[in-house]
């Protein structure tokens, strides 16, 4: 059996939290939750990089809003997938530092849920470098010429 992939959902809001939890864990993920930035980041330094899947988290939240949480995330795990969802912001205050921002109430539980299978599927990561094929290489230089 494969082991559950591990995600920490982190919201100041109590029911979103439980929600959310519910939620995921439902569809077989194993989440940790917090409600407070410390907390989640306290979470992550006692972690194995790798061993989390994805960072799930709200903006607006009290103390250290979203996008501090995962700078500091990252510091400690730098390959993290994160995805951050908020209800009370416009285009200009969006999740700079996710990398999928879901606005509350315009996206449905099922959008939700593809896109963490999306992030958890394809943790981040250095791009894998392209090799170019020599038989296209040799049709474009006898095209050229």
């Amino acid at each position: 059996m494969r082991p559950k992939k591990i995600i920490l959902c982190v919201d100041d809001n109590e029911q979103t939290l439980a929600i959310r939890t519910f939620l995921l864990e439902t569809r077989g993920y194993r989440v940790l939750s917090a409600q407070r930035g410390s907390d989640a980041l306290e979470m992550i330094a006692g972690l194995a990089p790798g061993s989390l899947d994805l960072l799930l988290c709200d903006l607006l939240m009290p103390q250290m809003d979203g996008n501090e949480l995962i700078r500091r995330a990252r510091q400690m795990h730098p390959a993290l997938p994160t995805l951050m969802v908020s209800g009370t912001v416009n285009s200009l205050d969006r999740g700079s530092n996710a990398d999928v921002f879901l606005p509350k109430g315009a996206s449905s539980p099922v959008e939700l849920l593809e896109r963490v299978r999306i992030l958890v599927a394809r943790k981040r990561g250095p791009k894998k470098a392209v090799q170019s094929q020599p038989a296209v290489e040799l049709h474009l230089t006898a095209l050229a010429s």
